[in-house]
């Protein structure tokens, strides 16, 4: 599979073209396609399918109104530390908009890094997996992720019962936006993303 490099997009424009690679023309496709039909995945499928045309929303906007037509009450918001602000305003505005949240911060529980073998820290690591299990406890519909770090969140979906949708990523350099990388990828930044 390299759908990254495909210049012709059958999946999209038109199987008939597709080259003999495509993963469109996988045997298994009718079996997935199957899957589905499962209540659950009927829905969010249904509900992505329609909000995937584009209606001007904002991405805040557009995991309150997936959430809704999924039917989705208990918001889970499973955060970072260092968006502790901005958190407070997404369960001000999940809240505002009629759903009920449980947020939970990635420091819970002061785990010292020595646990993975590294040395102390006064600033404990994050607990993704505790996250999750917190959530699961209080049964969350859909847990939004706000800025977890790069396999925490990994790790976070993992464990999650619910589903999981990404509100926010991390990125320290480029205010969390991290395909500002990628539109400067033919700029003077080529540098630094093609040296590795």
């Amino acid at each position: 599979m390299n759908c990254a490099m495909c210049g012709i997009k059958a999946c999209k424009n038109g199987l008939e073209n597709a080259p003999t690679e495509c993963p469109s023309l996988n045997e298994n496709m009718e079996e997935i396609i199957k899957e589905y039909g499962s209540e659950e995945n009927y829905v969010m499928a249904k509900v992505a399918a329609i909000l995937e045309r584009g209606q001007g929303k904002t991405r805040i906007e557009e995991t309150m109104e997936f959430a809704k037509q999924c039917g989705f009450k208990k918001l889970g918001l499973a955060f970072c530390s260092a968006l502790a602000n901005e958190a407070r305003v997404i369960d001000k505005v999940f809240k505002y908009n009629g759903f009920e949240t449980e947020s939970i911060m990635c420091k819970v529980g002061g785990i010292s890094r020595e646990i993975v073998d590294l040395d102390k820290c006064e600033v404990p690591m994050c607990n993704p997996i505790a996250q999750a299990k917190y959530l699961n406890e209080v049964k969350t519909d859909l847990n939004v992720v706000v800025g977890l770090c790069i396999g925490h969140d990994s790790l976070f979906i993992k464990y999650s019962e619910a589903p999981v949708t990404v509100l926010a990523v991390k990125d320290r350099v480029l205010a969390h936006n991290p395909l500002g990388a990628v539109y400067l990828a033919e700029t003077a930044y080529k540098k630094k993303l093609f040296l590795h």
